[in-house]
């Protein structure tokens, strides 16, 4: 009955009105240390309260509380404690009205002019005892400073495809890159000098994928002819087919650790290859259309997939499900990343860059402002992911902020229209200090960083902005 009293009739009971017959025999009530009078303990002491309007209930409806039923004796320490009502003091009356808005505006009992100290306290009672706790108001997240990094910029173009260029990857050694093009070819570059070096052709179609394996002297590519390659370079031959997509094959990549290769498709679908036997280990269905983007690890989820179906999923290597699936957003999702130190990802869509966290797919923000179809996305160990997107803009970030430090929108090659400006696929050397771009204009644009900048030449236009961390 107590707790009823509390929940449901405390703003008639929360400061009753003192009779004027109060007497009191025994030691003045004793006052917390914020001046409010506690519930005297019934102790030989004679305290009487009019209640207004509580209870006890009258005996029928439309009967009046009689003289007897309306003045209430004190109730006992043990339902005083259990109340745990604090009357103010008469002192403390006086300043709250002193303190109180003109115009009998209403103020919140946290505000910061009350006669009370500072932040929202509560007498909270426990064991008999009052036991006061300061609840602090939360602030909204703000922003920490960025960290400061150098601007990139464009070096060397480097001309020879007769397509976009559509994929890209460098290789683990860092002496060559290899990319793949609409031409239906694979060109393999010499990475300080920018030269070709070798031209493979077998292809019928698109080249959609390219990867270079680090467990052995294969590399793999995928493409619109439903068709996944491994070619032998020591003789820079096809030495294995993976048959089994229904549709063209977007992208593909290799597990770190083990000799498996994941490739995902138009047809909705993933595979799992075992890279010796050629076999087909698993077929991760779930997605409801085109898969444009895969990425593997070592830790689980060892399987990342981003569809056209908006969502991104999470897979179970061993069995082949879906652990997680997450659906924020709200457009096709074509890129996934995988930050190489944290334990965490990001996926780039029209509508926004989402950082997530592994195991589960946890949102941690979103990345705002690069309004175009992203296409690829690529991070550092030093923390700047690069988004490129359909209409040929390339924005850098700071990972762990979201902060935009650098937007970059190059030239398209002399002779190309302007409608050819567009960004396919992008990726970092092994030293990360060069970063490579596939483009429309059928070119492989080339960036450094800026030896000259520094943070006066190139500050951080940063302020303590309020975060918008929602979902959607």
């Amino acid at each position: 009955m107590a707790i009823k009293l509390r929940n449901e009739y405390g703003p008639v009971l929360h400061m009753p009105t003192l009779k004027e017959n109060f007497k009191e025999k025994g030691p003045q009530n004793a006052s917390d240390s914020y001046g409010h009078k506690q519930y005297p303990a019934n102790q030989g002491q004679e305290v009487e309260y009019l209640v207004t309007g509580t209870h006890p209930y009258p005996p029928g409806p439309g009967v009046a509380l009689t003289a007897d039923t309306k003045i209430q004796r004190m109730p006992s320490e043990s339902a005083a404690q259990s109340l745990a009502v604090a009357l103010p003091s008469s002192q403390a009356r006086v300043d709250a009205n002193r303190s109180a808005p003109a115009g009998g505006e209403y103020r919140h009992p946290g505000a910061s002019d009350r006669s009370q100290p500072a932040g929202m306290t509560s007498a909270v009672m426990e064991g008999g005892n009052a036991k006061n706790s300061a609840l602090m108001a939360k602030k909204a997240p703000t922003m920490p400073k960025p960290q400061w990094h150098p601007p990139w910029k464009l070096y060397r173009v480097i001309s020879g495809h007769l397509g976009w260029v559509r994929c890209i990857a460098v290789e683990p050694g860092n002496q060559w890159f290899v990319t793949g093009s609409a031409d239906r070819t694979i060109k393999i570059w010499d990475l300080a000098s920018g030269k070709l070096k070798l031209s493979l052709t077998g292809h019928i179609s698109t080249v959609r994928g390219v990867i270079v394996s680090s467990r052995s002297p294969y590399l793999f590519s995928c493409g619109e002819d439903k068709q996944v390659k491994c070619w032998d370079l020591e003789y820079n031959k096809v030495i294995r087919h993976y048959h089994g997509h229904l549709s063209a094959v977007y992208g593909l990549d290799l597990h770190p650790t083990i000799d498996v290769l994941v490739t995902c498709s138009r047809d909705s679908t993933a595979r799992i290859w075992d890279v010796r036997t050629k076999a087909s280990v698993h077929t991760l269905s779930g997605h409801t259309n085109a898969v444009a983007t895969v990425r593997c690890q070592a830790a689980e989820p060892q399987i990342i997939t981003g569809s056209h179906d908006t969502t991104i999923r999470l897979w179970d290597l061993v069995a082949g499900k879906t652990r997680v699936t997450l659906t924020n957003h709200k457009k096709s999702v074509r890129a996934v990343v995988l930050h190489p130190r944290h334990y965490t990802f990001a996926s780039g869509s029209p509508d926004n860059i989402k950082q997530w966290k592994f195991p589960d797919g946890s949102f941690i923000q979103n990345l705002s402002g690069h309004n175009a179809i992203i296409n690829t996305l690529t991070v550092n160990s030093d923390g700047v992911l690069v988004s490129g997107a359909d209409n040929g803009t390339m924005h850098l970030w700071d990972w762990r902020t979201g902060y935009n430090f650098q937007r970059v929108h190059a030239a398209v090659q002399p002779g190309s229209l302007d409608s050819e400006s567009g960004i396919f696929a992008c990726a970092f050397d092994q030293s990360e200090s060069r970063l490579l771009t596939a483009e429309a204009d059928k070119t492989i644009k080339v960036y450094r960083e800026d030896d000259t900048a520094t943070e006066e030449t190139h500050p951080v236009s940063w302020k303590p902005e309020i975060i918008k961390r929602k979902r959607f």
